[in-house]
């Protein structure tokens, strides 16, 4: 196996971040895992927690090519602006995050790193820092200049995207149009052939209404909006089956045979993927020229620096970059 270089940033220095990367480092990995985190935050919180890892601060105008041994982790140092205590935020330290965040996703743009697996930030003190901030995939988005990205979430045996993601129920809706339909669509197709290694992707699609709409009793978006657009994409090539309702959707019957369901919005879909998976799964976002895979919790500040967590989610989330990774060659 070939091995490759990602690049792991810890979120929020208040948060559990830290605590995860640290106890992550007690298992080797197959590729070379960088910490992009501040030398100093990481050596503090090992004490904290009691934990002996090795850190190993790297040159990044030498990056190295072998996995570290097992209890050791690379660190490419990048300074805090004010002492990080657990559960104590700091808006000072906000520049910090996103330094960590543009060095990582730089570092996969310039071909330095094959992916990258964030830990958790908090938006709040990011925003309270006077920095417009709404969340790492509209920040990697900006970086990397692209136009439209996609949500997934995937747990072992599930993978679900998004059409609409944080917007009022009242407003889903009317952003379901062709358009946005179209693009998700072709994105999460793309990923899944090019990202995930899946030939011939066979996607199932959510309608909107309850039993997806019944014929236009329960709603016309399935007869005006979807299945046109679906049969359209069809036509191009996709394996879309749908709109199909949602209820009986995730059910195994169905799951057994797709690669990806498509929902019509968050709370559709998410929470049946969070109860099959939820503290090992992870968030995938689609449509960026680069690999970038996180956790799917918060920064849990009242777990930081108590070593009572759970490694889950952040396992998966590199296991999915590293499948991904291999599936690009």
């Amino acid at each position: 196996m070939t091995t490759l270089r990602f690049a792991l940033t810890p979120g929020e220095p208040a948060g559990i971040g830290p605590d995860l990367c640290l106890l992550l480092a007690r298992n080797a990995q197959p590729h070379a895992l960088i910490a992009v985190a501040s030398l100093d935050l990481l050596e503090r919180r090992a004490s904290e927690l009691g934990v002996d890892i090795r850190l190993i601060a790297i040159d990044p105008d030498a990056l190295p090519d072998a996995p570290a041994p097992a209890g050791s982790l690379y660190v490419w140092d990048t300074p805090l602006r004010a002492p990080a205590y657990p559960g104590k935020l700091d808006p000072r330290n906000a520049d910090y995050v996103l330094e960590t965040l543009t060095r990582a996703g730089q570092g996969c743009l310039d071909g330095h790193f094959a992916g990258m697996i964030t830990a958790p930030v908090h938006k709040g003190v990011i925003n309270e820092a006077g920095i417009a901030f709404s969340g790492h995939t509209e920040f990697l988005a900006d970086l990397t200049a692209t136009r439209q990205v996609v949500m997934m979430l995937a747990t072992r045996g599930l993978r679900v995207a998004l059409v609409t993601t944080h917007l009022p129920l009242k407003d889903v809706p009317a952003a379901i149009t062709p358009e946005r339909l179209q693009r998700v669509s072709r994105i999460l197709h793309t990923d899944l052939v090019e990202k995930f290694g899946i030939p011939r992707p066979r996607i199932l699609v959510c309608g909107l209404n309850p039993h997806a709409g019944e014929g236009g009793h329960l709603g016309r978006e399935e007869l005006e909006i979807i299945e046109p657009t679906l049969e359209g994409l069809r036509a191009e090539g996709l394996n879309l089956v749908g709109p199909l309702p949602a209820d009986t959707l995730f059910t195994p019957k169905h799951l057994e045979h797709c690669d990806a369901v498509l929902a019509m919005y968050h709370d559709q879909g998410l929470p049946v993927l969070k109860y099959k998976g939820f503290g090992a799964a992870v968030n995938v976002t689609l449509g960026l020229p680069i690999i970038r895979t996180s956790v799917d919790h918060g920064t849990a500040l009242d777990l930081a620096g108590t070593g009572d967590i759970d490694c889950g989610s952040l396992e998966v989330a590199l296991e999915t970059a590293y499948q991904m990774a291999g599936s690009r060659g």
